[in-house]
């Protein structure tokens, strides 16, 4: 396989791969096959293999070629209409679960997509009432079969941002987003499996208003968020005092910009204040 994806992906990278693919293809008693090249496979085993690296080599994500990946130990579903979840967001999930032990109020995931943030909170803060919205209706219907594989109740509303409805009855204490933040002029360093198959809408934002996402759910946090709550981001590493500037417009106090595991400004969190 490593000579059919040379090229493509990176040494790590196909190594990683037929990893992942060996899991998913054989049966638990044959994933020694990872250590044992000599190990027999059958033929239908094989042929789901070379088709599952046929689309790996025209550049189609493993996640999208499986239809799932695995997000903070849940299994999670995909479809075009979703976007892939990143290491990065999982940090964000960790982050907000270690700071909100017990937590029993409302938690809302604005821009849910799959369903990853929400249903991973969930799952590990089990005394709280998590919802999330979407836009795109036919990720909406993912996030709840996700929800459904994965055991968890997550009440999941479909509408739009720009025009809040049903979001606006809600009253948490916690709200969490990573809506689109890449730039359009950023497309040009990315891979184009990302560029080919990602959604593009839960991506990228205009150059010349790149916060639009941002601005508009702290709209509606001014509305829905309790005083005191808080508020948290995955934001463009490149934005991070642009963010800081946007939280204290709208009131946030002890805003705090977060490293990711690589030393990047990826998250930002802020307390409402009473004003």
């Amino acid at each position: 396989m490593s000579n059919v994806l040379a090229g493509i992906y990176a040494e790590q990278e196909q190594k990683a791969l037929f990893s992942i693919i060996i899991k998913a293809v054989l049966a638990p008693d044959k994933t020694h096959i990872l250590h044992n090249m000599n190990t027999f496979v059958s033929e239908i085993e094989a042929i789901k293999i070379l088709e599952i690296v046929d689309e790996l080599k025209q550049g189609k994500p493993i996640q999208y070629v499986l239809g799932e990946t695995e997000f903070y130990n849940c299994r999670i579903k995909l479809s075009p209409a979703t976007l892939i979840p990143r290491q990065e967001t999982e940090e964000l999930v960790d982050i907000i679960i270690k700071e909100n032990a017990g937590y029993d109020g409302q938690i809302v995931d604005i821009g849910t997509g799959s369903g990853c943030i929400a249903i991973a909170l969930a799952k590990n803060m089990p005394d709280a009432f998590v919802f999330g919205t979407d836009f795109s209706a036919e990720a909406i219907e993912i996030a709840k079969q996700n929800a459904e594989i994965n055991s968890v109740k997550v009440e999941f509303i479909w509408e739009d941002i720009f025009k809040p409805a049903k979001i606006l009855s809600l009253n948490p204490s916690i709200i969490v987003s990573n809506p689109p933040y890449v730039r359009n002029s950023e497309k040009a360093f990315m891979h184009r499996n990302v560029l080919d198959y990602e959604p593009e809408t839960a991506l990228f934002v205009d150059d010349t208003n790149p916060l639009i996402f941002y601005e508009a759910i702290l709209e509606i946090a001014a509305k829905i968020l309790q005083t005191g709550g808080k508020i948290y981001f995955e934001i463009n590493e490149a934005l991070g005092s642009e963010m800081i500037d946007l939280l204290k417009k709208f009131g946030y106090a002890e805003i705090k910009l977060i490293k990711d595991i690589n030393g990047k400004e990826r998250f930002i969190k802020g307390i409402k204040n009473g004003i």
